[in-house]
């Protein structure tokens, strides 16, 4: 009978959820796919070569407009990220094409010195007017937090959500940033033949609205990868994607690593305390 009824339940869930998704689709809204990513779960880690890969598109293709402030280059050596020889990000630094802006010296007057290991990434610009000014209009965000920044949104009733909620907390979902960002840097298209487009905008099936300013940011052979991993879109996105997630969130491993020895301890000390507690209490009638 129970067994019946649990059947049952999960039925009406999943048909629940089937027309949740089906309103969905018949609204318009595209929704974001969820790819596969190595630091997902309650076990994943991130890949130290995908972050160097991710880093590598970074540089050669996004720090043309966007800059890492809140990620600085011995980050790029230290443990749980890309873990570049500390030699290489030095050099790398010393020849950032943004430099810093420090002083005033002994004249009371700023200039620029190349960045050390201490400072952050900085992008192109000064400021956010310098940024507008260069873009049309459009300011280019930072993207150190950018895969926290966003998220993907999933259409459906107000009493689907909950379930889907539960999925996710399940399942330690917390890759919406990524998924969005992914699918943000692959779903270019052209405009449909009765959509109007403004002047300057590009179209894109997964950012809200469906005109972005940026233009296609990559295309297959844009970043030579010297590992053989093949030079294409799919590949150039996850792994810089994979990279930007690691920017956003640079302790997951080790959190992760520690949230299963607190668990591991909470189980060990429960047990411990239960037989403490059954050989004191042992010859006390209750």
């Amino acid at each position: 009978m129970k067994k019946h009824l649990s059947l049952t339940l999960l039925s009406m869930v999943a048909a629940t959820v089937a027309m949740g998704s089906l309103s969905a689709e018949e609204a318009g809204h595209q929704e974001i796919e969820r790819q596969k990513w190595s630091f997902s779960g309650f076990t994943g880690q991130f890949d130290k070569a995908q972050l160097q890969r991710g880093f590598q598109v970074y540089k050669e293709v996004c720090a043309a407009c966007h800059g890492l402030k809140r990620v600085a280059f011995r980050n790029l050596v230290q443990p749980g990220g890309p873990e570049f020889p500390e030699d290489a990000v030095k050099e790398l630094a010393a020849t950032w094409p943004n430099q810093i802006t420090d002083g005033p010296n002994d004249e009371g007057k700023m200039f620029e010195r190349p960045p050390l290991l201490s400072d952050p990434i900085r992008g192109p610009y000064h400021n956010d007017n310098e940024a507008r000014a260069s873009q049309n209009g459009a300011l280019p965000p930072d993207l150190s937090l950018i895969a926290r920044a966003r998220d993907s949104h999933r259409e459906a009733s107000w009493y689907i959500h909950p379930f889907l909620m539960l999925g996710d907390i399940l399942n330690a979902y917390q890759e919406g940033g990524a998924n969005y960002i992914y699918a943000l840097l692959t779903e270019y298209s052209d405009a449909p033949a009765d959509y109007k487009l403004t002047d300057g905008k590009y179209y894109n099936k997964a950012f809200p609205g469906h005109q972005i300013a940026m233009p296609p940011p990559l295309s297959d052979g844009v970043v030579a990868y010297q590992d053989g991993t093949p030079s294409t879109v799919d590949h150039y996105s996850h792994d810089v994607v994979a990279f930007l997630s690691w920017a956003a969130d640079p302790s997951l491993d080790q959190r992760k690593r520690i949230g299963w020895q607190v668990i591991l301890y909470l189980i060990v000390t429960t047990g411990l305390l239960y037989l403490g507690k059954k050989r004191i209490w042992k010859n006390i009638k209750h």
